[in-house]
Formats: C-alpha cells, structure tokens, sequence
C-alpha cells in the first residue's frame, strides 16, 4: 500500500497555534522533512513529537526527492513542514510535491496558520478577492516595475517583506502608488511584539524613520485596492474595440483584454455589447 505524503501548516510564532490533527500526523510520520530542523525540534519538543526530522530545503538534490518517493512506494507516511506557516507558501517543497502527484502518490494538506490570511484579515480592507505576491523584489527595478502594475488594481494585494528593506519598499510604494494609497503593515504576528499598523502611504513612511522597532521582524505588507480609474487605457480599449470588432468576436475581444486590464471579461463584455 503507498504512503501519503502530508504538507503540514506549523505555528507563524507561537506554538499554541498548532491543531490537533497536526500534532497526531506529525507523530504518526515515518519521517518529517523540515526546512530547518533545529528551528522544528522547539516545536518537536513543546509538543512531545518524536517522529525522525530530516532537513528539507530549496538546495535539496533530485536524489533525495527520489529517495522521498520510494519511501512513500513503500507505504510509509511523510510529512512536509516550513520553518513556519503552511509549506509551498513562499516556501520550499513545490518540485517534491509536483514529482510526488506525478508519481500518483496521495498528496494531503493539513491545514493551519498562514500569515498571508492572518495579514488580509487584519488589514481591515475587503478581503472577498485578494492577489498575494510573496516577497518583493530586491532590485530597485524590478520592485518599481511590479509595483506599477498595481496602480489601478482594485483587488487587496499581499506582500512579504524583510525588515531591513522595508524603508526603501515604503518610499518606492509611495512614489509609484501615491501617498494617499492605504496599506497595513502586521509584524511578528503572533509572538511577544505583534504588531499592526494601518494608515497611509504617507503616514507609513514617517512612522518608518522614526520607529526603529518596523525595520525588525517578519512583516506582511498588505496593500488597499486602488478607486482609481484609468482613464487613459479604457480611451485605448474603446479605440481597439472598433479596430478589432470585425476580426474578433466581442467574446474573444472580452477575454483576451480582461488578462491586462484591471476589468474583468464579463466587465468588458457588457460595456460593449449593444
């Protein structure tokens, strides 16, 4: 009988936070790939855990995916966990786990915490739809070109975030998305010093220079959709939909416009139909 390998949600901070089902498959595990296994022993030991921990990261080899998937063929249940959170968010594991399902092997999620949805649901911003990035850019370029992209998008965007780049990511939000635009910034969520902090672009900035304790921690950066409307590009769209309209069928033209543009295809279906 094959094995199951298990993706298992672990505490963002405080230990508590982990379930019941968790603790019982962690136990039951053959073997417990961890992204680093002296952080995963304090969890281990808080909780009486004594399955075998084997470190698991983004530099492991093909060989010892290889070696995971034979010991599932063999009928024995692993589990996958992140330093933190729930695994494959922003995280090691997507290569085992595409490997694993191609091998027809039951893939199972244990879920848990996430700092993405702890992040969105404190902001205090609409939640109904929401794009989560991961980690921002480090390059001054490539951070001003994918921030641009959300100056007219009216979705809640999620960002993470090192401590020690937050100034420079803050400046760039404001000067590319203006300092009106309203973000929450949650840090050590969960742990001793959480902290959340909801305001302007503006705002945020100042308080940036002048608290030492937002350049520390782990931090989610949780961006308020825009209500700005692009006047410039629905001008665009009007002209390519009476360029186009006799070579493209207005349901083709819907679909293919909604992947740049902020509306979506049923949106821009009904604005032309007659």
């Amino acid at each position: 009988m094959i094995g199951t390998l298990y993706l298992v949600a672990t505490p963002i901070g405080n230990l508590e936070d982990i379930t019941l089902r968790a603790i019982r498959i962690l136990n039951e595990s053959s073997i417990v790939f961890a992204e680093d296994t002296r952080n995963s022993k304090k969890l281990f030991l808080a909780h009486k855990i004594c399955s075998k921990l084997v470190s698991y990261n983004d530099f492991s080899s093909q060989k010892k995916i290889s070696s995971i998937i034979k010991h599932l063929k063999d009928g024995k249940s692993i589990s996958l966990i992140s330093d933190a959170g729930t695994p494959l968010v922003s995280d090691p594991g997507h290569e085992l786990v595409s490997q694993v399902i191609s091998e027809k092997i039951n893939v199972v999620s244990i879920p848990g915490p996430s700092s993405v949805i702890s992040g969105l649901i404190t902001s205090g911003f609409k939640n109904n739809k929401f794009i989560f990035e991961g980690f921002l850019p480090k390059k001054s370029s490539e951070l001003k070109s994918l921030l641009s992209k959300y100056n007219y998008e009216t979705k809640t965007i999620i960002f993470f975030e090192s401590p020690h780049r937050i100034k420079k990511t803050l400046k760039a939000m404001r000067n590319i998305l203006g300092e009106n635009r309203r973000i929450s910034i949650a840090r050590e969520m969960t742990k001793m010093h959480e902290t959340t902090l909801r305001g302007r672009l503006e705002e945020m900035n100042h308080l940036a220079e002048v608290d030492s304790n937002l350049s520390k921690g782990e931090i989610v950066i949780v961006l308020e959709g825009s209500d700005k409307k692009n006047d410039e590009f629905d001008k665009k769209l009007d002209f390519l939909h009476s360029s186009l309209s006799n070579d493209l069928s207005l349901k083709q033209f819907s679909k293919v416009f909604s992947k740049i543009s902020n509306q979506s295809a049923k949106e821009i279906y009904n604005k032309y139909k007659e």
